[in-house]
């Protein structure tokens, strides 16, 4: 009996949660609303099979309960029974394929009027290509493409001339205007995904798919890639953004077109080294792991990275200067960075594209050099400030507090002097010799209801004073708020 009350529980909690829960899908933003009337039917149909088998089952388990002296009924086979299940579950299996036939029909058959619009995809990137004053797109191939042409157009097709390449992530389209999107992938599948469009389409490496739509609202709507396609695919967005026709046009005409792209590469100029690094740098898809805004990404943002002192995972650390950078692209897995995944792969550039691609990062702006400790101390510096920019850097306040609060480690607000209790029951002065070695050797003496998750560090005589400056100072300045309040 409790088995069949559950069973119908399940049942009721589940129609609920269809009826009640905030989870179904934001409006369409195309015309293919018919796709939402499709997964409707599709669920109305399980949910039926799904009650009508549950309740079923609960039925079953309290008519046919075990009793005492009663006998199950020995009936090898129902022919009418068998035939009933089948003509019902063929009725519902077509029922819910045939919504889908129809409107896959639809999405893959593309009004006459319809803009062309090619969708490149490459690890972890997008680059669009729209048809020219021609309306039509020019011939592209793989064994064109290059760091000046990396979507691959032939060069010598006069109607190819005129195609609006988008070397970016993100989009436009005019409004209530149908547009026949044009699918292909540079190296491993993708999948094109803009989920208020409704719109979704696999990319494979040597085919040509499509579909088309016709976007309804302005506004913007996210990109993404639908079909795992490495480690940067998480990375793999875009944007698309659907205006007026008026805006659109304004738009369009001020993205340069095959032959203009092709001209510049060709024009010498003061700008033609960055010029081929930006080309290079979309070539192989550098911008889906190091941004150049300086925002977090899969590796290092490249934005005031030159000149920067970067921590490797092995404790030592380095400057980012021109034989680092080389060494980084053409070894990835040489010096790994401090906080990022070795997923890197190694490429195989020539001196002049290394160099490249060196002064586009170097364009991007060079870190303020910070003097060294015995700089700052030579010219009077505070040490205990000293200490505090490096721990800083050095990630230390990420575990450590300074205000007392609960961290990964024991928080630094009034560490220095006193007693700590370590994992083994024994209790040490947190003194300078307990700090050096609490830093070079983490392991060494973990403190009780902490884990041992620090890694080693190797700074200077000179870095180690100063840490232990900075954290004496917060000891210090402790004691001096506790000798300001009244009653102490």
């Amino acid at each position: 009996m409790a088995i069949a009350i559950i069973l119908i529980l399940i049942v009721i909690a589940s129609v609920l949660f269809h009826l009640l829960a905030p989870w179904h899908a934001t409006p369409a933003a195309s015309n293919w609303g018919s796709i939402d009337t499709t997964l409707f039917i599709t669920l109305i149909i399980s949910g039926i099979f799904f009650i009508a088998i549950t309740v079923f089952m609960a039925v079953a388990v309290m008519r046919y309960r075990h009793k005492e002296g009663a006998r199950a009924h020995y009936q090898p086979e129902s022919k009418k029974l068998e035939t009933w299940l089948i003509i019902v579950t063929s009725i519902g299996i077509a029922a819910m394929l045939a919504p889908g036939l129809v409107v896959y029909s639809d999405f893959i058959n593309v009004p006459k009027n319809a803009y062309e619009l090619e969708v490149v995809a490459q690890q972890w990137q997008w680059a669009f290509r729209f048809a020219g004053q021609d309306g039509k797109l020019g011939k592209s191939d793989i064994k064109f493409v290059d760091f000046t042409n990396p979507l691959g157009l032939d060069p010598k097709d006069p109607v190819g001339q005129d195609d609006v390449l988008i070397k970016s992530n993100e989009v436009r389209l005019p409004l209530d205007q149908p547009v026949k999107v044009l699918l292909r992938s540079k190296d491993v599948l993708h999948n094109f995904y803009i989920p208020q469009i409704r719109s979704k389409m696999d990319m494979v490496p040597g085919m040509v798919s499509y579909f088309w739509f016709t976007p309804t609202k302005t506004g913007k709507y996210e990109i993404l890639c639908a079909e795992y396609c490495g480690v940067g695919h998480y990375n793999m967005r875009g944007q698309m953004i659907v205006e007026e026709q008026g805006a659109f046009d304004q738009w369009l005409n001020s993205q340069p077109t095959f032959a203009q792209t092709l001209t510049t590469a060709a024009k010498p100029s003061q700008d033609s080294v960055l010029e081929k690094g930006r080309l290079l740098v979309e070539k192989y898809g550098c911008g889906a792991c190091h941004s150049q805004d300086g925002s977090s990404s899969l590796g290092p943002g490249w934005k005031g990275l030159y000149g920067r002192t970067e921590q490797f995972a092995d404790g030592t650390r380095a400057l980012v200067d021109e034989a680092y950078l080389k060494e980084s692209i053409l070894d990835p897995k040489a010096r790994l960075v401090q906080g990022y995944p070795p997923v890197m792969v190694a490429y195989t550039l020539t001196g002049d594209e290394l160099g490249a691609v060196v002064a586009l990062i170097k364009s991007l702006g060079a870190a303020q050099q910070e003097p060294s400790a015995s700089e700052k101390m030579d010219r009077g510096d505070d040490v205990a400030t000293q200490g505090q920019r490096l721990a800083e850097s050095l990630g230390c306040l990420a575990c450590h507090s300074v205000d007392g609060s609960k961290g990964v480690g024991p928080s630094w607000q009034g560490l220095y002097g006193e007693a700590v209790t370590l994992a083994d029951g024994t209790s040490i002065k947190a003194d300078e010799g307990y700090i050096k070695d609490s830093i070079l050797n983490p392991g060494a003496k973990i403190v009780k209801g902490y884990a041992a998750v620090m890694p080693a560090f190797t700074p200077s005589d000179q870095e180690l004073n100063a840490l232990i400056a900075f954290i004496k100072s917060k000891a210090n300045a402790d004691a001096d708020a506790s000798k300001a309040e009244p009653g102490k």
